[in-house]
């Protein structure tokens, strides 16, 4: 099985233009990110799916100069700019990581991927968040390519196009869905957030990589972020008031399978 990882990124952004390519321990936030997916044991192609805009340009050049594929794509459509990747790279299975978490642990991504390959073509779907439990920001999603030409195909709803997925883990009697939860038994996902979204995500992620990353040994951790934001709280406490804010508050009548405990708005606790 062909496996394609597609990193999502644009210079857009209208809380925080730019966040994918803001300086964290001395590279762009997307050259770090890219860092942590290669430290992955699994095998699969990597690519950087942007848009064919021209502010985009920068992304374009940052994936020469780190030598990683990148495409260029649907500008909105997130769902098309995925289905062409697919296509391009010949994937019979793909996996979407957001450009928005940079503090994902590379054995997420493999235990998310195992347990897809592991089904022996019994899942159509696997994810860590259908329920989430591990911290906001270790996100992974892969499907099969037959289930990705069918929400391509089908899908017409704005939210459904935009954030790729839902028409799959939307429909649980059509395809077959498989999600991993986080090894420890807890659910991290509505009281620590590790994405950038916001001013205070970002200087929360710059204080984790000041304090963690070093040359020679860039990858870190999950459980040694965690130590760290037990060990200095004042850390945490940055972007404490936006954990468990998420897309979702805004098609909560809209989704059948998530529930308001699932999501917060802004500033409520």
């Amino acid at each position: 099985m062909k496996t394609l990882v597609v990193v999502q990124a644009r210079v857009g952004s209208s809380r925080l233009p730019g966040k994918v390519l803001l300086p964290v321990a001395g590279a762009p936030l997307l050259e770090r990110l890219i860092e942590r997916l290669r430290a992955a044991e699994s095998s699969f192609s990597l690519v950087v799916a942007t848009t064919t805009a021209v502010e985009d340009e920068p992304i374009r050049a940052l994936c020469r100069k780190i030598d990683v594929d990148c495409m260029s794509g649907h500008p909105k459509d997130l769902l098309d700019r995925h289905y062409e990747a697919a296509r391009l790279y010949h994937a019979d299975a793909v996996c979407k990581v957001p450009s928005d978490c940079p503090l994902i642990d590379p054995g997420v991504l493999d235990r998310v991927l195992l347990s897809f390959e592991s089904a022996g073509g019994q899942c159509d779907f696997a994810s860590n968040l259908h329920p989430a439990t591990y911290p906001d920001g270790n996100d992974v999603e892969v499907m099969t390519m037959e289930a990705l030409s069918a929400a391509w195909r089908e899908a017409w709803r704005p939210f459904e196009r935009e954030h790729t997925t839902p028409f799959l883990w939307e429909r649980p009697e059509r395809f077959r869905l498989l999600n991993v939860a986080y090894e420890t038994g807890q659910n991290l996902s509505m009281s620590y957030r590790f994405t950038i979204d916001y001013p205070e995500d970002y200087a929360f992620v710059a204080r984790v990589y000041d304090s963690l990353w070093r040359e020679g040994r860039p990858v870190f951790r999950l459980g040694e972020i965690l130590h760290l934001l037990r060990e200095q709280p004042e850390i945490a406490a940055i972007n404490a008031h936006l954990a468990g804010v998420n897309w979702y508050r805004n098609h909560l009548g809209e989704l059948k399978t998530v529930s308001k405990d699932e999501t917060r708005f802004e500033g409520v606790a």
